[in-house]
């Protein structure tokens, strides 16, 4: 079991910072989905965390704002029929969840100005459009 989630450059995440919960899951596994606690809930908060550097909480919570109740991150993994291959799972969606959210901003487009040639072209085939309109409707005057 790794000690630290790595998600991005120097910024880790302890294994002593999640909580878990374990409940019976739903779908296939005959009589044996009903005795074991298969389910796993991964809980991290993300705003008070000290292992998450100031300038990417912000980030972070401004991202997952919807995701996240009074600041705590909750992801549910339940697609496998074993315990540990649910907690493997959702250790790597937080990772894949908080690299996505502390991700930088991406560069702001610079709008480039229009060639001459575009728009020309574009304002010949209006006019060859409009004269070929105009010509059918003097046809039956």
């Amino acid at each position: 079991m790794p000690a630290e989630i790595h998600v991005r450059g120097s910024f880790s995440i302890p294994e002593s910072e999640l909580s878990w919960r374990f409940s019976r899951s739903s779908g296939p596994g005959g009589q044996h989905v009903n005795t074991s606690a298969t389910a796993a809930e991964l809980s991290f908060d993300v705003a008070g965390s000290p292992s998450v550097p100031d300038n990417l909480r912000g980030r972070a919570l401004e991202r997952l704002s919807g995701r996240l109740v009074r600041g705590v991150l909750t992801i549910r993994a339940e697609e496998y029929r074993s315990q540990q291959r649910n907690r493997d799972a959702a250790r790597a969606r937080l990772a894949s969840i908080m690299a996505d959210a502390t991700a930088p901003p991406p560069k702001k487009r610079i709008p480039k100005k229009i060639p001459r040639g575009i728009n020309e072209r574009r304002l010949e085939s209006k006019k060859r459009r409009s004269s070929v309109k105009r010509q059918r409707s003097n046809r039956w005057d």
